[in-house]
């Protein structure tokens, strides 16, 4: 805790408040409920309830919309399948609390005098409803929630059966499974701000020291709120809200259920995915929280963390018997940076070959925020087999550079994608294809690269890199589509993350404090629906 407050304190702007221009004015964007993301949830589950409570590996699928979970939370509504899936794991863990004596004792802090006990009852269920709702019950819903409790111990026979219906009752409430943030025009309650604050900071529900900020009204105030930042960055739950933007703007969830062809990739494995996932958030932990160092390096460093499966796949001794280990790996290896790895560079492959179209659409969009378009419907996409004049991948996609229809968005990716192709499907090194020495140089905006050690560089030095990491993290913390958010705003916060050496704890706490994430835009029509009880 002491390094992460020091770190914080170091992630204010370095240079004088008043050289940096004022945010300017502009229109927040509409506001919507936004429905948890599975993460979430599962979080606000565990934060509850403790680890021991099962919740159901199925539950209703999060959508991406512009490459995030968060912006498809505000723009998807729960599927009537979801609903049923929803009740049935509110149902099982309010069967879970009950049975469990440990959980009852803390869910249930009194002793029914009967099988109807208002008083005790109205305890659990306000303070249960506190906690998951992100505020406190009104006097009529509380009333409601233990009048079904009275209702259904009074069937049952058994005080607890009965206030395990009302704890089913809230688990399974919109009020629950969506975050109510929509202000009232002019801005939010303090209850909304807490909420949001910690989802963005957290992945989860505010806790309790949070929510008491919130019922004294601080949150209202600038130091009140500013102090909440800080305090949530510098915990290390702050970890668990990084590493979750970072899961979703580079798809490393998409690794826990990576899959390639065995007989093509003979470092194949089960575990291969998830140890590429981890690879990444460790490292990516590690530039921010250890070393406070620019995003930026993200793309040209050496050092990584390694278990013994990706230390095979790297051809490198591994650094410790189990777990991960730091490693510095050797230049003359060639591979360096996030974009080394295993995860972006089987992520970004076929089931059987590599793909540099998809690899250089990867860097194109996400890395860069450019729109790459979808090919027509018509397009013919298909790569010619491997023959005597095309036995590299460079020489077989060569085709959609000849063809105009096809150049105008392959010049785009391709020779950015070609300059990974001494990485194979899954992300080892190889020097030929084929039995033909690989050409991995390429050109990004002009610049010349002969390899990808070079792209890294050459990443690491595009001016959009940096702004587009700024643009990506406020969308992700608003939830809001490009289009929505003011573009001299979008700017405001990606010169403000240049001056601070892109470091990105100061990037977290600027959009945090931004006027886009801290006042409400109109409330969008299509936000209310019968979808969401509200």
């Amino acid at each position: 805790m002491h390094l992460l407050l020091a770190l914080l304190s170091c992630t204010q702007d370095p240079t004088p408040a008043e050289t940096r221009p004022a945010a300017p004015e502009v229109q927040s964007p509409d506001t919507r409920l936004k429905r948890l993301t599975d993460a979430q949830y599962r979080n606000v589950m565990r934060d509850l309830f403790g680890a021991e409570v099962v919740v159901p590996s199925s539950l209703d699928p999060d959508q991406r919309i512009e490459g995030l979970y968060a912006v498809g939370a505000s723009y998807t509504t729960i599927s009537s399948y979801g609903i049923e899936k929803y009740e049935s794991a509110a149902r099982s863990i309010a069967g879970q609390v009950m049975d469990s004596e440990s959980l009852k004792a803390a869910w249930v802090p009194c002793t029914p005098v009967d099988v109807r006990d208002d008083d005790c009852a109205s305890q659990a269920i306000a303070a249960l409803g506190r906690k998951a709702w992100r505020r406190p019950l009104s006097a009529e819903e509380l009333e409601l929630l233990v009048l079904v409790a009275a209702e259904a111990g009074l069937v049952l026979d058994d005080f607890h059966e009965g206030l395990e219906v009302a704890f089913s009752a809230l688990l399974m409430s919109p009020y629950l499974l969506y975050r109510v943030e929509l202000g009232d025009g002019e801005r939010f309650d303090d209850f909304e701000l807490a909420s949001r604050l910690s989802f963005f900071l957290w992945n989860t529900a505010p806790d309790e020291e949070l929510l008491a900020a919130a019922e004294a009204g601080e949150l209202s105030e600038e130091a009140g709120y500013s102090a909440q930042v800080d305090r949530l960055l510098a915990d290390e739950r702050s970890r668990e809200g990084l590493r979750n933007f970072f899961s979703e703007m580079l798809q490393l969830d998409r690794l826990d259920s990576l899959s390639k062809d065995p007989t093509v990739f003979t470092y194949m494995s089960d575990t291969l995915g998830p140890s590429a996932r981890e690879e990444s958030l460790l490292g990516i932990e590690a530039l921010v929280y250890e070393d406070d160092a620019s995003y930026l390096d993200l793309f040209t460093t050496r050092r990584t963390f390694l278990d013994r499966t990706l230390a095979a796949l790297y051809d490198v001794p591994a650094p410790e018997r189990e777990g991960f280990g730091e490693v510095w790996l050797d230049i003359a290896d060639g591979r360096r940076g996030f974009l080394g790895q295993a995860s972006f560079l089987a992520l970004q492959s076929h089931a059987t070959s590599t793909s540099p179209t998809a690899r250089g659409i990867f860097v194109r969009e996400v890395l860069l925020c450019q729109v790459i378009p979808d090919p027509p419907a018509d397009a013919n996409t298909g790569i010619p087999e491997v023959s005597r004049d095309a036995a590299t991948m460079r020489d077989r996609i060569a085709i959609h550079l000849e063809d105009p229809f096809c150049a105008s968005c392959h010049v785009l990716t391709d020779p950015i994608g070609l300059g990974f192709e001494n990485f194979d499907g899954i992300g080892r090194w190889r020097e030929v294809e084929n039995d033909v020495t690989i050409d991995a140089s390429g050109e990004l905006d002009g610049e010349a690269f002969v390899d990808a050690w070079q792209l890294g560089e050459l990443i690491a030095a595009h001016p959009e890199t940096g702004p587009c990491l700024s643009r990506t993290l406020l969308k992700y913390a608003t939830g809001s589509l490009s289009d929505e958010l003011d573009d001299s705003l979008q700017d405001w916060h990606a010169e403000g993350f240049e001056g601070a050496g892109h470091r990105v704890l100061w990037l977290f706490r600027d959009v945090a404090l931004s006027p886009a994430f801290r006042t409400p835009g109109p409330v969008a029509e299509d936000s209310l629906s019968e979808d969401t009880g509200s």
